[in-house]
């Protein structure tokens, strides 16, 4: 006995000296409180205690907001690096032909895309056979082709950036890929007065990479990068 005395003095000492070692335990805070609602009996309502769990609950809910905006912030700083290095990529080729390559390989890989596809329209009906040599990247359609593949039969296309998953004509563009490609983002390009739209399809073979609830300002960012470089090449 006289031994758990002097342990039990020691405990209340240091308690007493250091009071926030207690404080700042929740399971023990809890504890005292049930320790203390049950010794007041079953007939009366502790307040103080009832307030507590409140503000316990508040707290842990904005614990978890401020967990989710650090790593939404996360997110986006690493989306934004991603984009820059993108577009700085992009920049590099001093021909037109190694632009197209370049941007079906490096580019892609730094944006973490399956494929990549860029759609020009034209009037003419004959191909030029330089460009055989991009086919892997380069795709002509007919006019009016861009706003029909964007819209995806749902009107006319009124946004820059369509994040969905594939449509069934996405072999019209992705060829032999069009059947393992699950999600795209398609961005509208504007290459200028007098000239017609162009397309960058950006596919995936994961289905929930590009979904529409994402946000769209980084890759209308990199639309904007590409619709100028595009400008100066067909100048």
């Amino acid at each position: 006995m006289a031994e758990t005395a002097m342990i039990a003095a020691d405990i209340r000492d240091r308690l007493i000296a250091e009071p926030e070692v207690i404080l700042e335990d929740r399971d023990l805070m809890r504890a005292l409180i049930a320790a203390n609602e049950r010794a007041m009996g079953a007939n009366i309502v502790d307040l103080r205690g009832i307030a507590m769990e409140r503000l316990e609950a508040r707290l842990d809910r904005l614990e978890d907001t401020h967990r989710s905006v650090i790593a939404a912030a996360y997110e986006n700083l690493a989306g934004t690096n991603q984009i820059h290095r993108a577009v700085l990529r992009m920049l590099d080729p001093t021909e037109f032909e190694g632009f197209l390559n370049n941007l079906g390989g490096d580019v892609a890989q730094i944006m973490r895309v399956d494929c990549v596809r860029l759609v020009l329209e034209t009037a003419q009906s004959e191909r030029e056979p330089a460009l055989a040599r991009v086919d892997e990247v380069l795709c002509v359609r007919e006019p009016g082709f861009v706003d029909r593949y964007m819209a995806g039969g749902r009107g006319s296309a009124s946004r820059q950036v369509v994040l969905r998953q594939t449509q069934p004509d996405a072999d019209t563009i992705y060829d032999d890929a069009g059947d393992w490609i699950r999600s795209e983002a398609v961005l509208k390009l504007d290459l200028g007065e007098g000239r017609l739209p162009g397309m960058l399809a950006l596919g995936a073979e994961d289905p929930h990479q590009f979904r529409a609830n994402h946000g769209t300002d980084l890759l209308a960012f990199f639309a904007s990068a590409f619709e100028r470089a595009m400008r100066r090449w067909l100048a």
